[in-house]
């Protein structure tokens, strides 16, 4: 039997720049708050606990007055900033760059619907903290659509700029694009030869951007190739974590034999009967030294 963890498994830039800041400031003070779980695994989330990383929301953040709070790669809305100004609280801001570029267009686009009456729609999951700060960039005003037939909402009639959490996925999105253009054009003249995958579609009123992170959706790709090489699939994931439940399904149409745990304890031996070759992988937001972990839990088994 052999084990194999995939070569590009493991946390994504965002979440490393994050981690690192939140233990360079552990060296020397000891203790840290953070705003939220730093990432959506809580097997590192404890590991960061033990060394003095404290969670906290933000009701407790406006009772620590001259403090210093760690802002995670999820990114956080201009109320939160503020917020940190009328407490004298020292921020470090460890949003994710491609996080905090989204950010930007997002607001820019905002003001531009205000002055055409048009709206901002966000492809998100509701109540993840990387909407929740997009959301913010609008006055919380966008209208949030989590699925690409949940388009109700939106007046296909009135401007329209469209814009994805990074970690979605990308085949979602063009389904939803292309469900908003059939929806528009039931009401609005055709303008040109829609393409609307990225900026600079036919219609002028219906902009998408293209806001999915490459490295989410190269993964993709990426975990397909390796779900085929093996017989069973170890995907290793935080429950919390969006991005884990999209490549978790996605790894499952490759390989019908994938099991999704979050911790060591949920191995099952069952599952090694009759396999020659396993692959664990896991989610952007999945520590490495897990997955070593459940490798060597594995590999004692044998």
């Amino acid at each position: 039997m052999s084990v194999v963890i995939d070569e590009n498994a493991g946390f994504c830039f965002g979440v490393v720049k994050a981690i690192a800041a939140a233990e360079e400031q552990l060296k020397d003070s000891h203790q840290l708050y953070c705003l939220g779980d730093i990432v959506h695994n809580n097997e590192e989330v404890q590991r960061l606990s033990q060394m003095g990383l404290k969670v906290i929301d933000h009701d407790q953040m406006e009772s620590l007055p001259d403090t210093t709070v760690l802002i995670r790669a999820h990114g956080e809305p201009p109320s939160t900033y503020e917020l940190a100004r009328r407490r004298n609280i020292r921020l470090i801001d460890a949003t994710c760059p491609i996080v905090l570029a989204l950010q930007k267009k997002i607001r820019e686009g905002y003001e531009q619907m205000q002055s055409e009456g048009g709206q901002v729609v966000i492809f998100g999951k509701q109540g993840h903290a990387e909407v929740i700060g997009l959301n913010g960039q609008t006055n919380n005003s966008a209208i949030i659509v989590s699925s690409p037939d949940d388009i109700d909402a939106i007046d296909v009639s009135r401007p329209i700029r469209l814009y994805s959490q990074t970690t979605k996925s990308r085949e979602d999105y063009r389904q939803l694009v292309t469900n908003i253009e059939k929806r528009r054009s039931q009401h609005t003249p055709p303008f040109g030869h829609p393409s609307s995958r990225g900026e600079g579609n036919g219609d002028p009123d219906f902009i998408a951007y293209n806001t999915i992170c490459s490295r989410v959706a190269n993964r993709a790709t990426q975990l397909g190739e390796f779900a085929k090489s093996v017989d069973l699939l170890i995907f290793v994931s935080g429950v919390n974590s969006s991005n884990g439940h999209y490549l978790y399904e996605y790894c499952r149409k490759v390989q019908p034999a994938t099991k999704m745990i979050s911790s060591v304890d949920e191995l099952e031996r069952d599952w090694l009967l009759g396999v020659e070759h396993i692959g664990i992988t896991g989610a952007t937001s999945t520590p490495r030294w897990l997955m070593e972990q459940i490798k060597t839990k594995i590999e004692s088994w044998n």
